[in-house]
């Protein structure tokens, strides 16, 4: 099977779409498949994969707030692109541009979206948090369902990226055909990784000593992870026991995360750490993971906390509470910072050998990103059969 992903979000410079799609590219490429990426970028070029796949790359305008990022500007070079390749499955994921030149395309490939993110719940809905309920910003917000809808008529099947989200984008009226959860590169993480000297260590830089409580709290710094929340909940849990957070990360509000921080010295500020052995070390080191974001459509560093044998602190909506244990994890009412503060205590109050041998246990059950490009490929194959009339008795 050949799969073109027409693909906006995907960066030369990397990120997390940028891993999915790589990763997903060798997958396929060991399964006899073919995956091929068309991408924005500065110039136009092809980046062959060893194994099997490629980026076609086509030059296109920078995305205004971040030149990492591209904008499909023209049609006719993807669909150029398409016909040449004639691929049988082809994919899109962003709701503007793409999904109108995709959704158009004469071919006959099967047209898939695939829904990896919740634009009302990344903006408005945190935007306007104060001014309006939820639910009446989601109504004030139907237009964007209605919109949505009318390019998702164009396509043959329409995914989510997990449960989540489809169940987010149904109760908006938005048509979705299946939920395919996404799976980290599990290999990489695990529990056994604990390094009790590296945990005292990173205690040791926010200035608590090695009884002290290790909380992580990784991802970018923008306004939807909500860190400043995570920090005034640490700070207000901190009265009362020791507690310690690195925050590994970057982004445009950094400045007033650190702001946020005002000298604390059991809460740190550091870079994202990129190569993967040295954090599944710090991740495996620390006692929990902490996160904000009740927007997550897919809890990936959550998920990735999990497979290295660490608790969970996470709000009670979203994606991080899809992918969340019970028994290793506690949850708070989403945006309320007294109800995540009193959720630190609680993680900590549990006994400790208890909650780690069920860390340990919740680590092996971890997706992966294997299992996920399976079920996704078989999902095609099915829908491939059943235009072509093939039974699934005579696939068998």
């Amino acid at each position: 099977m050949l799969v073109v992903d027409v693909n906006e979000f995907y960066s030369p410079t990397g990120g997390g779409v940028r891993t999915y799609i790589d990763r997903k590219m060798a997958i396929m490429a060991s399964q006899g498949h073919e995956l091929i990426c068309i991408a924005c970028a500065k110039e136009d070029r092809v980046e062959e994969r060893a194994g099997g796949g490629k980026i076609i790359y086509l030059k296109g305008p920078g995305l205004p707030f971040d030149k990492n990022y591209g904008l499909f500007s023209k049609a006719e070079p993807i669909w150029r692109w398409l016909d040449k390749l004639k691929p049988d499955v082809v994919e899109t994921s962003s709701p503007w541009r793409p999904a109108w030149i995709v959704g158009k395309w004469q071919g006959t490939a099967l047209k898939s979206f695939f829904m990896h993110n919740d634009n009302i719940a990344a903006y408005p809905m945190r935007w306007l948090e104060g001014v309006a309920p939820p639910e009446v910003i989601e109504d004030h917000c139907a237009i964007y369902a209605r919109y949505m809808n009318r390019f998702l008529a164009n396509f043959d099947t329409v995914v989510t990226n997990g449960p989540a989200l489809e169940k987010r984008l149904k109760r908006r009226g938005v048509h979705i055909d299946a939920a395919m959860t996404l799976g980290i590169e599990r290999s990489h993480f695990s529990p056994g990784l604990r390094d009790e000297r590296l945990r005292a260590a990173m205690l040791a830089q926010l200035d608590l000593p090695p009884e002290g409580h290790l909380l992580l709290g990784m991802g970018r710094h923008h306004g939807e992870k909500r860190w400043p929340m995570v920090i005034d909940a640490v700070c207000m849990a901190g009265e009362k026991m020791p507690i310690g957070l690195m925050l590994l990360g970057t982004g445009p509000e950094s400045k007033k995360i650190e702001a946020r921080i005002a000298g604390n010295p059991h809460i740190k500020m550091f870079r994202p750490v990129y190569q993967r052995p040295e954090l599944a070390r710090i991740m495996a080191s620390c006692d929990a993971l902490i996160h904000g974001s009740e927007a997550e459509p897919f809890g990936l560093v959550p998920s990735e906390a999990m497979a290295s044998g660490l608790p969970l602190i996470v709000p009670d909506q979203g994606g991080c509470a899809e992918v969340a244990d019970p028994l290793t994890s506690e949850s708070y009412r989403a945006r309320d910072v007294v109800s995540c503060a009193a959720a630190i205590p609680r993680l900590f109050a549990r006994e400790p050998s208890i909650l780690r041998k069920a860390a340990i246990v919740a680590a092996g059950r971890v997706r992966t990103d294997r299992e996920h490009a399976i079920e996704l490929i078989d999902y095609y194959q099915g829908l491939i059969d059943q235009r072509a009339g093939v039974s699934v008795a005579r696939r068998a």
